[in-house]
This record gives C-alpha cells, sequence and structure tokens, in this order.
C-alpha cells in the first residue's frame, strides 16, 4: 500500500514524536509546484516536525536537454547521495508529504520505490496532518548524514519509442488535464496534444476535496471506466514526470501496477517527428 494515514503515522511515531526526531521513521518534504517550485520558504514556516525539505528540481530530477524532458530521473548516485543528505540509513522506512493533494510527494514515494526503500505518502498531506491537530515546527532541520546504499530499477518504466508503441497492446494512460490533452491549451511544452493511442484519466480526480486518495474500489471504478481492469498493461505519463507518479500510486490502491513514461510530454513534445493527436 503506497499510502499512510494521518493517524497510522501518529501510532507510529509514538506520543514522544513531539520531542524526538530519530528513530527508523523518517519525514520528507516535498513541497513544489509549477507555479511555485521552491518549496523552502513554506517549508521554513511550518513543517511536520523532524521533517528534512526536498528540493524536486535539484533532487529528483536530473537536468538534460530539451528532448529528455524537464524532469528526467536523476541517476542512481545523485539520488543516494541525496537520501544520505537526508539522513537515511538503511532500513528506515520513508513517509514523504506535500502540502494537500501529494502531486510532488508521488514523485519522491515513486523514486524511492524505484531505489528499493520502503516509502509511502502521507494520505492528504500537511493539511490533513494540521486539521488532525498535529504538532509542526518551523526552521530547517539538521539531521546526521546518513549511509543508506540504494538499489535501482524496481518500478517498471517504458522510455519514447515504447510509449510510441504501447496502445498497440495495452493502456497509455495520460494524467494531464482534460484541455492539455485536447490540445486546447499548452501553457508549457512546445506542441499540444497527446500521444496518439492515449487515454485522459486525470490525476486531480484521483483525490477528494480534502486532499486524500479515493478509496480503493472508487479508484478501481474510475480506472476501470478507462479500461483498466487487475490484468492490463498500462503505462503512465504527464506533463514530466511527476504527477504520473501520483496516478501511479491510485493504480497501486485500485490494485494496478503500473510502468511510467519519466520523459512524459515534455520530451515527447520536443522530439522532431513524433506524432500528436488532438481532440
Amino acid at each position: 500500500m503506497p499510502l499512510v494515514s494521518v493517524a497510522e503515522l501518529r501510532e507510529e511515531l509514538g506520543d514522544a514524536y513531539a520531542g524526538a526526531h530519530g528513530g527508523a521513521v523518517r519525514l520528507l518534504d516535498v513541497r513544489w509546484s509549477l507555479a511555485r517550485p521552491d518549496g523552502r520558504p513554506a517549508y521554513l514556516e511550518s513543517h511536520l516536525p523532524g521533517a528534512v525539505y526536498v528540493d524536486l528540481d535539484a533532487d529528483l530530477a536530473a537536468h538534460g536537454e530539451p528532448e529528455d524532458g524537464r524532469h528526467p530521473l536523476p541517476d542512481h548516485g545523485a539520488l543516494q547521495a541525496a537520501a544520505r543528505r537526508w539522513g537515511l540509513n538503511d532500513g528506515d522506512t520513508v513517509v514523504v508529504y506535500d502540502d494537500g493533494p501529494s502531486l510532488a510527494a508521488a514523485r519522491a514515494w515513486w523514486l524511492l520505490r524505484h531505489a528499493g526503500v520502503d516509502a509511502r505518502i502521507l494520505d492528504g498531506g500537511l493539511a490533513a496532518w494540521v486539521a488532525d491537530g498535529g504538532p509542526v515546527e518551523s526552521g530547517g532541520v539538521e539531521v546526521e548524514p546518513g549511509t543508506m546504499a540504494l538499489a535501482w530499477g524496481l518500478m517498471p518504466v517504458v522510455d519514447l519509442a515504447e510509449a510510441a508503441t504501447w496502445p498497440g497492446h495495452g493502456i497509455l494512460m495520460d494524467a494531464r488535464a482534460p484541455e492539455r490533452f485536447r490540445g486546447e491549451s499548452e501553457p508549457i511544452d512546445p506542441r499540444a496534444g497527446h500521444i496518439p493511442g492515449a487515454v485522459n484519466v486525470p490525476t486531480a480526480g484521483n483525490v477528494g476535496a480534502d486532499g486524500r486518495f479515493l478509496a480503493r474500489e472508487e479508484l478501481a471504478a474510475r480506472f476501470a471506466d478507462a479500461g483498466v481492469g487487475h490484468d492490463s498493461e498500462v503505462a503512465v505519463y504527464c506533463g514530466s514526470g511527476v504527477t504520473a507518479a501520483h496516478e501511479i500510486a491510485a493504480l497501486e490502491v485500485a490494485g494496478v501496477r503500473a510502468a511510467l513514461y519519466p520523459g512524459s510530454w515534455s520530451q515527447w513534445s520536443n522530439t522532431p517527428g513524433t506524432e500528436v493527436a488532438t481532440g
């Protein structure tokens, strides 16, 4: 299960949590959005006690050419160095969160799972924690460097060529907003539309008004409407491989394992010769 509820996290951390930052449960604050990519100011203002800030652009993505997409996956060495800087050690359980629907946190969850780490998403994020009366603190958090040794390649991934042929044997899911899928609006990438054969299941529909994931049955029904069954071969993309991880988490809640196309639309639309569908 990719999720942990506020109640479950508080029980795991124990009553001594407010004054003790150690232990096997490590907290990572991954606040980021396209409108405000630097989440550090918000983190310094208020975060779960002991949580370490993670910079999505710097720590959870590499920096390549436009043809690589806006958020290529970091390499193994870079992520391991970041994990140790966050204070992670072998055997730790990691809980990631952001300030609401877990779109950014899901990227950290996916990468850590890809690297063999026991990672979960705090369902509802900081907002749910505060609403439940959970304690918060301000300022930065200093941690001792960790010694975690990461694995690699434990979550399925598809590349551009595989994404192009995926609709021939499986379901290629586009997690972006409907207007971007249809090609009516494209605020970031050079071409508007979607990969031919893809189906649109906007990731925003995976959560309720409170920012928590829908129940397993509701998610299963939602994906079934897109033709997804438990034995379906599913690959997911979005704008740059960030919110697609949220869709993969929702699919996992529903009992479906899915692959990530990390380059996503930002790579596809920047690659000469790729076809674009609209409507």
